[in-house]
């Protein structure tokens, strides 16, 4: 098929199989930039089925850019607890706070422009041009790196060849309805077009797939072999005043995490597992410390991680040496008022479970 025969197929397909999704603008609709924005950031290394909850909440909070532009950063922090990569959710907030102030709080309506937007790559760039503006944009993500991979039959690996699959992509890209060709080869991946056993016989391109023609389509993308994961070791303090609050504190703007409330802990190191005296030091404050039996794991995007906890307990007859702490004193009854991401959920439960 010539690329323009292949785009007017896959908006045949689309415009009897899209799927209706919350973020999505119904047919002969106009998309609301906002919402397909917002939609593309919490789509990133998460579901759909995941993100719809999400989605919905963070609209009725806050329905406009400039709604999330005012508000706190801690409470966009909170509601977006769950959805991990915690930059993505800084970096949303700047960016509405950015549109909001520099752009009248609409979204500038091309490529060139989205990118300069905190938070916004290449991929949402291209995502909310072609989605909210119609724009020609070439739109690559996950799925569509797999449909043309198997479309044209690529057997190099990613992610090495991504400026390949995106050429590619790009000639394929019709000047006519790009939104919804884009959506189109994205909704072919996820429903049809999809990792195991794909459904070649629903597909649009099934005569003009070279995998397929090749028996291979499964076997597409390729993946170069990923490095294993490393473990750092930290430690964990946990610790109660003699009102029975825990403390926490706010980790560093930058970094892993940044920004976001934890409950204190040593550096995050490739190294045997801390004894209490190696990271004493690092503890908030002097105090009878024990260890509690156990340890946290949680794995990162790039390593694993595990934390003993360390716990100790002022009372009323142990002086104010806890006072001393930095941070902030929370009943036990309020910890899930504030912006503790997961790994750190852990050490709660941990900790509950142990003191």
């Amino acid at each position: 098929m010539e690329p323009a025969e292949l785009a007017r197929s896959m908006l045949g397909w689309y415009d009897k199989h899209r799927r209706v999704l919350p973020w999505r603008a119904l047919p002969g609709k106009t998309a609301d930039p906002y919402r397909v924005w917002l939609s593309e950031i919490m789509l990133q290394q998460t579901t759909v089925a995941t993100v719809g909850p999400y989605f919905e909440e963070f609209l009725r909070r806050w329905p406009t850019t400039t709604d999330l532009a005012a508000a706190d950063l801690d409470a966009v922090l909170h509601a977006w607890a769950g959805l991990g990569y915690y930059a993505r959710a800084r970096n949303l907030h700047k960016c509405a706070k950015t549109v909001a102030e520099q752009h009248g709080g609409v979204f500038p309506d091309n490529e060139e422009q989205l990118r300069q937007l905190p938070g916004i790559g290449a991929y949402t760039a291209a995502a909310v041009a072609a989605i909210a503006f119609d724009r020609r944009a070439t739109v690559l993500d996950g799925n569509v790196e797999r449909v043309m991979s198997r479309l044209f039959a690529v057997e190099e690996p990613l992610p090495s060849v991504k400026p390949k699959l995106r050429a590619l992509a790009d000639t394929i890209t019709p000047e006519r309805r790009p939104g919804d060709y884009a959506q189109a080869v994205m909704d072919l991946g996820a429903t049809v077009c999809i990792p195991r056993r794909p459904r070649c016989g629903q597909c649009p391109w099934h005569d003009a797939c070279a995998a397929r023609a090749a028996g291979i389509a499964e076997t597409l993308p390729r993946k170069a072999a990923k490095a294993e994961k490393p473990i750092r070791r930290g430690m964990a303090f946990w610790l109660i005043n003699p009102e029975g609050s825990v403390l926490l504190r706010r980790r560093p703007e930058s970094g892993l995490l940044g920004g976001m409330i934890e409950v204190p802990s040593s550096d995050w190191l490739e190294r045997a597992a801390p004894g209490l005296g190696a990271v004493q030091e690092q503890a908030p404050v002097e105090a009878a410390w024990r260890m509690l039996p156990g340890q946290v794991r949680h794995t990162f995007t790039h390593f694993h991680l595990e934390l003993g906890l360390a716990a100790a307990r002022f009372g009323p007859k142990d002086g104010d040496g806890w006072k001393r702490a930095e941070g902030i004193w929370v009943p036990v009854d309020r910890l899930s008022e504030h912006a503790i991401p997961t790994v750190m959920r852990k050490v709660v439960r941990h900790a509950l479970g142990s003191v």
